[in-house]
């Protein structure tokens, strides 16, 4: 791999931008929230139980080139998750309450 800086190398596969996960089709007349959500979901699924994804990989994964108008309904759609028991969101590695976490986020499949 001569010319690829190891420091910039993904630690997981990218989601292709602008395209559901594969296997997640869009539910027919499902809105943003709902496809942020099942990206949420698939992501973590397709990660190690200890793994954690960022709400901007469910907002490229839903929103291909407009992603950035996406990260606060992606961080909604992480909390709707975490009152339904499915997430945890992390800041520094510790859970915190996602209602008041400010600054960045991690997403985890709750433990």
């Amino acid at each position: 791999m001569a010319g690829r800086d190891r420091r910039t190398a993904p630690k997981s596969a990218p989601v292709p931008q602008g395209t559901p996960a594969p296997g997640r089709e869009p539910a027919p007349g499902g809105g943003v929230d709902q496809q942020l959500e099942a990206a949420i979901l698939e992501l973590l699924a397709n990660r190690a139980a200890t793994s954690t994804i960022c709400p901007s990989e469910a907002a490229r994964a839903v929103g291909g080139g407009t992603w950035r108008d996406l990260m606060e309904p992606a961080r909604r759609a992480a909390r709707r998750l975490v009152d339904a028991g499915e997430v945890q969101v992390t800041q520094g590695g510790s859970v915190v309450d996602p209602a008041t976490a400010k600054g960045p986020i991690r997403i985890r499949k709750a433990r």
